[in-house]
């Protein structure tokens, strides 16, 4: 896969135009992005795991393994903590922002795929379940 990242130009009619190819190397499939302005990181899902990457110089600077069929990220820099949503194995995979290592994985209900923290608490949608799993 590559990561495409871009700008805005005079040149193009939307103003925008790609300015960095970023290539990540590995099998599987890409889901959601998301991003850690404070530390300059970017949190990119890649099926079984998700890979962390310097916004700056592009360079994968970690992995968070072992999230089966990944889809979003979530990030709570206030209690600096990371949610991952595991859509194979129904968990949050929750890890620490500073050292990428799991902290806790906690069971969500069926299919975790939408994912948002704030104040240390993470909401999932459950798209097979119906459902949403609060994760503290």
């Amino acid at each position: 896969m590559f990561l495409t990242v871009s700008g805005a130009s005079a040149q193009s009619a939307s103003g925008y135009h790609i300015i960095k190819k970023i290539p990540i190397p590995g099998q599987g499939s890409w889901d959601y992005l998301t991003a850690d302005e404070g530390v300059r990181r970017l949190y990119v899902s890649h099926g079984t795991q998700v890979e962390v990457l310097d916004v700056d110089s592009g360079a994968i600077v970690g992995k968070i393994p072992n999230t089966p069929g990944v889809h979003g990220i979530a990030i709570a820099p206030d209690v600096g903590r990371g949610f991952v949503s595991d859509g194979k194995s129904s968990k949050v995979t929750i890890f620490d922002l500073k050292t990428l290592k799991t902290i806790a994985e906690v069971p969500t209900g069926n299919g975790p795929d939408a994912i948002k923290a704030r104040f240390g608490v993470s909401v999932c949608c459950n798209s097979s379940g119906g459902s949403q799993a609060p994760v503290r």
